[in-house]
């Protein structure tokens, strides 16, 4: 499977001018890609006032994204502020090529920000389907919380998409190579770069580990469209020789909220 991550700034709140920055790195592309990834909350940076941007499942942006992926026939993803039944979550949204959405809640919500009192938890976590692939989609701060990571299911791609500031990447960095080495898959982390309104920088180190801990796309802080082709057979063949994942603790999570 061919990935496409995009790297660049995001315009505060500011969904049109976001989503055509994103539709001209698209249409830059040009080599056939089967996923684009984008950032966390990638139409409006990171925003706790989802009463100025949110939109509903049948917006603007989901909008846009089923366009994009029926027009190049290549699956779309990254998170979006949503309001639904009067709550806000920060969702992530995978657009199949055929414009079918799958989506996660973000469960463990930033409480530095006060993510926790302004969006609704999710629960569920969420396996993807796609292109012999078996993916689990997370987003930013879930990377710090490896238990709900953890690959029970033999999933074979883990996703990450973030908004990442500055002085913590290095925690991204080992983070991302973690959880590959742990659950024996692959990683894709897309993080923004540039400035937000809270004073916040934010320098990528968007990459691709494979599930040795290898890097496949090497982090960077520039702008850019990074691409490149994962495939599964390794994998297997490593999880065949090396079964460190059938010693793996057993364990169920608790909802103790709910």
């Amino acid at each position: 499977m061919k990935i496409a991550l995009i790297q660049t700034v995001l315009q505060w709140e500011d969904a049109v001018a976001n989503c055509n920055n994103f539709e001209i790195k698209i249409n830059s592309i040009s080599e056939k890609v089967d996923l684009i990834v984008l950032p966390e909350m990638f139409s409006t940076g990171f925003s706790m006032q989802p009463e100025n941007c949110a939109e509903t499942m049948k917006g603007a942006t989901v909008s846009w994204m089923k366009l994009v992926a029926v027009k190049g026939n290549f699956a779309i993803c990254g998170s979006v502020i949503i309001k639904e039944n009067s709550h806000f979550c920060n969702r992530f949204l995978f657009v199949f090529p055929s414009g079918e959405v799958q989506y996660y809640d973000k469960r463990h919500l930033f409480s530095l920000a006060g993510e926790d009192k302004i969006y609704k938890k999710g629960e569920t976590r969420l396996l993807i389907d796609y292109n012999g692939f078996k993916i689990c989609p997370l987003i930013c701060y879930d990377l710090r919380f490896p238990v709900f990571s953890r690959n029970t299911d033999q999933f074979d791609l883990l996703i990450y998409t973030a908004n990442w500031p500055k002085p913590r990447v290095n925690a991204w960095d080992i983070l991302l190579k973690a959880r590959a080495v742990e659950n024996m898959c692959f990683v894709v982390g897309v993080n923004r770069i540039g400035n937000d309104s809270n004073y916040l920088d934010y320098v990528g180190h968007s990459q691709i580990i494979d599930f040795m801990g290898n890097e496949i796309i090497i982090p960077t802080e520039n702008e850019g469209v990074f691409i490149a082709e994962i495939t599964k057979e390794e994998m297997l063949e490593t999880r065949r020789k090396l079964p460190f994942l059938e010693d793996r603790d057993r364990f169920e999570i608790l909802n103790l909220n709910s």
